[in-house]
């Protein structure tokens, strides 16, 4: 374990070391309250050389998107450029206070405005808020968007919400917070949404359709039209599971293609960052016919002037304050330096990567679907007699490489879920699909070397299902 080779702050504590002094007082000195005192509170006494050795070292174990290649699936992790963080950091956007009046914040206002114009041109949507924290709070705020249109409507029965088994896993979590009933459509035999099992399930009590374009599966759906019309003919609208688009940037839009509302993730699309607990973003776009239930504050423009303005049927307000606008300065500076061209490049190069590594792996790993795929692919780790995904995963640490998704979409047995993203080189892809066929090697000659993979980490293969229900979350000398 990793504990054995790196000594926790409470192991290398030595009475009367310290790692900071400070001042003398120049106020009177007040006590602490009970139970806060050094004593009472057992803190470890070390240097100021020991402490910072300590954590340089725990920070060089850290595996990051600016050290490593990221396969995972669905999650897009891909390069941050770094000009987002000047931009960020920028005084006049990081010394401004939320509550300050509009006047005073006519360059963050501007900035959020055209943020909302650039997303609207992309996805072809008449309306954005940038309100939402994440994308399953986008979705969360786009199913309660659908609701408030169809309650303003009379539509009360309307309690079922439609989601293909190859959709992202969160949509069901915002169908039953809405208070929606979730409804599962399989997927037929090119993976794409089961156009009978649809219209069977089309009626009046649809509120709509959540659909992941391109879906989890890494495909577009061939019939994309024919879903759309089915479920607007029963009265129900189409929600896009935005979480995909950086595979159709520049190239197709979700608003032409008849969705009603969609929500962005901005750390997919556009390289804010993703992990570590956030903060994120996923903004929502609707169409006409849904602009008046967005949430406020929304940002129009009169004349030279940024306003603030609450539309007219609201949802109410989903974020405190305006949303996380470090992520949307974030986002604008990536689009304003891509520019359309290059927008539409970036999903060309997403496709053109996935479709590389599927090809350099499918003969090996199994493609259930094999199809030509989008942003990314899902293979399977069928690959030899006693051998599954979680023992290609750990191996594939052994090789420097961090695992792809694993058992994810769940409708391909040991799923392998894989997506290098535009920002990868051949270099790197190929060095990734080397590894996995050498793992695939190994695991016909010598199937023990996977099963008690990894070897190379300081902590060994966890008991994954212990950790979960005995969670230890403290330390215990």
């Amino acid at each position: 374990m990793w504990l054995a080779e790196e000594p926790l702050l409470f192991e290398m504590s030595s009475p009367g070391r310290k790692a900071f002094s400070l001042p003398d007082l120049d106020v009177p000195e007040s006590p602490l309250p009970e139970g806060m005192t050094r004593e009472e509170v057992n803190l470890p006494e070390i240097s100021e050389l020991e402490l910072v050795r300590h954590y340089v070292r725990l920070s060089q174990k850290n595996y990051s998107v600016d050290t490593h290649f990221y396969p995972l699936g669905s999650c897009t992790m891909k390069y941050n450029p770094k000009v987002n963080e000047v931009t960020a950091g920028m005084e006049g956007f990081t010394r401004t206070h939320p509550l300050q009046p509009e006047w005073m914040a006519q360059g963050n206002l501007a900035l959020m405005y055209r943020l909302q114009e650039a997303l609207k041109e992309i996805s072809g949507f008449a309306g954005v808020t940038l309100q939402p924290a994440a994308g399953a709070h986008g979705e969360f705020t786009g199913v309660l968007i659908m609701r408030a249109y169809h309650v303003d409507r009379g539509d009360t029965q309307r309690k079922k919400v439609l989601i293909p088994n190859s959709a992202h896993g969160t949509n069901p979590a915002s169908v039953a917070m809405s208070g929606f009933e979730a409804v599962e459509i399989p997927s037929d035999a090119r993976g794409n949404v089961d156009l009978d099992a649809l219209k069977a399930a089309c009626d009046e009590t649809v509120v709509g359709l959540m659909i992941t374009n391109p879906n989890t599966l890494g495909l577009f759906e061939e019939h994309i039209k024919e879903v759309v019309d089915t479920v607007h003919a029963c009265g129900g609208l189409v929600y896009g599971d935005g979480a995909n688009l950086n595979a159709l940037l520049g190239v197709a839009r979700p608003g032409d293609l008849g969705f009603d509302v969609m929500h962005f993730n901005l750390h997919k699309t556009f390289s804010t960052p993703h992990g570590g607990g956030g903060p994120g973003s996923g903004p929502v776009g609707v169409a006409e016919h849904l602009l008046p239930y967005l949430p406020f504050p929304q940002v129009v423009k009169e004349g030279d002037t940024y306003k603030l303005v609450t539309p007219e049927k609201s949802i109410g307000r989903m974020k405190a304050f305006h949303g996380n606008f470090g992520m949307m300065v974030r986002a604008l500076t990536y689009i304003l330096l891509h520019g359309e061209e290059d927008l539409r490049q970036v999903a060309i190069n997403a496709v053109l990567n996935a479709n590389y590594l599927k090809a350099r792996i499918e003969k090996v790993y199994p493609v259930k679907y094999p199809r030509t795929c989008m942003h990314e692919f899902v293979a399977s780790g069928n690959i030899a007699d006693g051998i599954h995904t979680m023992d290609i995963a750990k191996r594939l640490i052994d090789y420097g490489f961090h695992p792809p998704t694993v058992y994810f979409p769940l409708i391909v047995p040991e799923a392998i879920m894989i997506e290098p993203t535009e920002t990868e080189s051949k270099e790197t892809l190929d060095a990734f699909a080397d590894a996995l066929l050498k793992i695939a090697e190994e695991a016909r000659t010598n199937p023990d070397l996977l099963h008690t993979a990894p070897h190379t980490t300081p902590v060994r293969r966890l008991d994954e299902v212990g950790a979960a229900r005995k969670p230890v979350l403290c330390y215990r000398g």
